[in-house]
């Protein structure tokens, strides 16, 4: 086996290898913080935490396949009537607090489900906004932008198979539900397919804090797509150079420059605003 096939060992999303399973002899598998899209489609998604699982639950496109529930958690959702669609199995806070870590805030829910069908960026409306992802590897940024993006109206997120995170465990956890309402399409080659936004009448606009103009000077239309690069890096050459316009993001405070996540709910906002979203 060549050492790029090895997998690595089962870990919790905290870093920690996995304690033992319950359920089924092997358990649900390992629940990484991170893998890279396409490392192994059988595999399940991990998601935990209320409005993560609740959400899932409610989504007749997501297939669950186990759902690990305390008593209360199983009593909360049958109050709120939530259905939970698989027999659940019930367990104590400890055995899923042994699967995910003592870090990890699941409120008593834990859940193995398929992942989401990811839509072809020939599918995408031409209507709105979308996000753009270049190589942003952190879950927790992740999740947090697709918060906001479902917070702001995005249609959908665009990020590339390679060097993102996948759609489960912390990054899961960290948009708190919104993997259900903001699709993901997930593409080979970001720059094509920035390329075919272009040809499909999207204002595809980079931000960067070397952009030429401020994004909030410039005539924003639909359908438009936002453009972000990984913290520290930025967006890569042929990204920029693919992009109709790079912009930037002028601040009044000492402090220049903004975590990604930050950044996207400001340019989504800033969108938003301009083509006419808000309420």
């Amino acid at each position: 086996m060549k050492e790029r096939d090895r997998k690595p060992p089962a870990r919790r999303p905290g870093g920690k290898p996995a304690g033992k399973s319950f359920g089924k002899p092997g358990g649900f598998g390992r629940p990484p913080a991170w893998r890279e899209r396409g490392s192994d489609h059988d595999e399940p998604v991990i998601l935990y935490g209320w409005h993560t699982v609740s959400l899932a639950l409610a989504n007749p496109q997501r297939r669950i396949r186990k759902l690990y529930l305390t008593e209360n958690a199983a009593r909360r959702l049958a109050e709120e009537q939530i259905p939970t669609r698989v027999t659940p199995e019930i367990v104590r806070p400890s055995e899923i607090d042994r699967q995910l870590g003592p870090d990890a805030v699941h409120q008593g829910l834990l859940a193995e489900a398929d992942p989401l069908p990811s839509p072809d960026v020939e599918t995408l409306e031409a209507a709105g906004m979308v996000l753009v992802l270049d190589q942003i590897t952190d879950p927790h940024n992740v999740g947090a932008i697709l918060r906001s993006a479902a917070a702001l109206g995005v249609k959908a997120i665009v990020t590339t198979a390679r060097h993102s995170p996948e759609a489960t465990g912390v990054l899961a956890k960290s948009a708190s539900g919104a993997l259900e309402l903001v699709p993901i399409v997930t593409v080979q080659n970001l720059a094509r397919a920035l390329g075919r936004l272009n040809e499909r009448g999207f204002q595809t606009v980079g931000l960067d804090s070397a952009g030429s103009e401020k994004l909030a000077a410039i005539e924003l239309r639909q359908p438009l797509a936002l453009v972000l690069g990984a913290e520290g890096k930025g967006l890569r050459q042929l990204t920029r150079e693919t992009c109709s316009v790079v912009a930037r993001l002028d601040l009044p405070g000492d402090i220049k420059s903004l975590n990604v996540s930050n950044a996207a709910v400001l340019a989504l906002y800033i969108g938003a605003s301009q083509l006419g979203l808000m309420p």
